[in-house]
Order: structure tokens, then C-alpha cells, then sequence
């Protein structure tokens, strides 16, 4: 537990740096003055936004769970185990949220393997309702249909992996033949590979791709109502647009919470493409960054904190 506050510490000085560049590049009195006139009520239904989506993920964590033929667990702990994986949000691609799956081993015995492969569903749905609100969003802005193009090939990507059972038969054949500790993990490997094959199957995945369209637009929303708040009629779709664009690219560009790469992409595309003020689109980017990345953060540190209470002798 120390090595992870350790990381993400590092993680949050990391974006304070980043954060700072931006206020210092756009201008403290500028910043200062913009947010002097912000009306802090749509940074709460931001909040309540992302909140929002949280729900819907947690639901689609509990569809993942059922196809997956885990025995039921308690919903108010299911929640908690669910809401423990945002700790590692800012992880790249959010791949660390399988950390859920390890605590849901610690506290209720199933097995790690057997749940890990739902973050690549998760993932994986996740993009193909982003690329969708690019998609949309990118008729007035060329450039999105990039990152919708990218985004594409990456469903795809993983769709092959999942769908293509040839290469990884004959891998974990090639593992069981050679032993060693790789030969030793090949079981934990094919439950893993059978989670796999039903969560981002594609018989999977309407319904959680449904949820992700609509939790994913409500987080879009919560950055229109931000720009709202600065006195910004921008239209909703430039919000949607813009919102889908630096989340995907902060989710394919491997790094940490996709930190310095949505941050530009958003502060960017609504000053030069949308004509937002700059000031007003820095504190727009930095207040719709706190009220998804960070805020999921401390909404993860809350549940893994109650779950501890719940189960100390699992989680000390």
C-alpha cells in the first residue's frame, strides 16, 4: 500500500507541474479573472456528472460479473470493490483499475484471473462509445476524425486479439511445453483468456457500449456546463467534441492519466478551434479535469478506505 500512495503522490506532483504550465503559460491575472466570474454551480453538477457515470459503470461491472458467472456478492460491497479500482485511474489507459479485481480476490476469493479481462471490456467499450461522440462531434472539426480513425483501429486491434484463437493457442501450447515459471502460470493464463473472450465479445458488448455512450456524453455535458460557467455559449456538441477528443487521445497516448496530452488537446482545441478565450479555456480544462480524473481519484481512495474497515484483515 505504501509503494501505491508513493506513485500516486508522484503522479499528482507530476500533474501540479503540468497544471502550473498551463496557468503560468496563459497568465495568472488572466486565469484569476476568468475564474473571478466562474459560477461554482456547474462545477457541482459537473461532479454530480461524473458521479453520474460512475453509476453506469458500476453497472456495467456488475453485467461483466454476471455473464462472468461470479457468485453474487452484496451490492453495497461490490460497489466499494468496484469503486476501489479508481486509485489507479491515473494509470495509462486506466489499465491499473484491474486492481479491483485484486481486491475482489482478497475479500471475497475469486480468483484474480477469472475477473482481470473485465478492464479490457471496460476499455474496449469505453473507446467505442468515445470514438462514436468524435465521430458526431468532428463534422465541424476536421481534425477529430484522427483521433476517431485511431481509436477505430483499436477496437479492432483488440477484437482480433480476442476473436483470433490461433496465435494464443499455439502460444499457450508453446508455454506448456517449455515450463518454467511462465509454464507454471499457463492456467491463470487460459482462465484469463476465457474471462477475456466473453467480456469484449461481441455478443458482450452492446449493452455496456450503451452505458459507456451515455456516461462518457454526460462527462461531455459537465464540460459544456463548465464552459456555461465562464459565461461561454458555446454549442453542446463542442463540448462533446472536444471532451471525447482528449479523452481518447489521453487514453491511446501511453502515459500516466493521459496527463500533459488531454490537458493540451482540450485547452487547445477550444481556444484555436473554438474561439474560447484562452484563460477561460485553461480553467475550463483544469476545472473538467478535476471534476473526472481527480475527483474519481479521491472517490477511490474513499471506497478502498471503507472496504478496509469492512475487511481489515484482507486489506491491512
Amino acid at each position: 500500500m505504501t509503494s501505491l500512495v508513493r506513485r500516486l503522490l508522484l503522479a499528482l506532483l507530476l500533474a501540479i507541474v503540468v497544471y502550473g504550465a498551463f496557468v503560468v503559460w496563459t497568465g495568472l491575472s488572466s486565469l484569476g479573472s476568468a475564474l473571478g466570474v466562474f459560477r461554482w454551480t456547474a462545477l457541482y453538477a459537473a461532479l454530480a456528472l461524473s458521479s453520474f457515470n460512475y453509476g453506469l459503470r458500476f453497472l456495467k461491472w456488475e453485467y461483466y460479473l454476471r455473464v462472468l458467472g461470479v457468485p453474487k456478492i452484496p451490492s453495497w460491497e461490490s460497489f466499494l470493490v468496484f469503486l476501489s479500482g479508481f486509485v489507479l485511474t491515473i494509470t495509462p489507459g486506466k489499465v491499473g483499475e484491474v486492481f479491483k479485481s485484486a481486491v475482489l480476490e482478497r475479500t471475497h476469493g475469486v480468483e484474480l484471473a477469472r475477473t482481470a479481462p473485465i478492464v479490457v471490456g471496460e476499455r474496449l467499450t469505453d473507446v467505442i462509445a468515445i470514438v462514436f461522440l468524435v465521430a458526431v462531434g468532428s463534422i465541424g472539426f476536421g481534425g477529430g476524425l484522427i483521433w476517431a480513425a485511431l481509436g477505430a483501429l483499436a477496437v479492432l486491434a483488440v477484437l482480433l486479439v480476442v476473436l483470433w484463437d490461433a496465435p494464443l493457442t499455439a502460444l499457450f501450447a508453446r508455454l506448456e511445453r517449455s515450463g518454467g515459471r511462465l509454464g507454471a502460470a499457463l492456467p491463470k493464463l487460459v482462465t484469463a483468456r476465457a474471462s477475456l473472450k466473453i467480456v469484449a465479445g461481441p455478443r458482450t458488448l452492446a449493452f455496456p457500449t450503451l452505458l459507456s455512450l451515455v456516461g462518457w456524453a454526460g462527462e461531455g455535458l459537465g464540460l459544456h456546463l463548465l464552459l456555461l460557467g465562464f459565461g461561454e455559449e458555446t454549442p453542446l456538441t463542442v463540448g462533446l467534441f472536444f471532451y471525447a477528443t482528449s479523452t481518447l487521445a489521453g487514453a491511446l497516448v501511453p502515459v500516466p492519466g493521459g496527463l500533459g496530452v488531454a490537458e493540451a488537446i482540450l485547452q487547445g482545441g477550444l481556444s484555436e478551434l473554438a474561439g474560447v478565450p484562452l484563460a477561460t479555456a485553461t480553467g475550463a480544462m483544469l476545472l473538467c479535469r478535476l471534476a473526472t480524473l481527480w475527483w474519481a481519484v479521491v472517490v477511490g481512495f474513499v471506497a478502498l478506505g471503507l472496504l478496509r474497515l469492512r475487511f481489515p484483515r484482507a486489506l491491512s
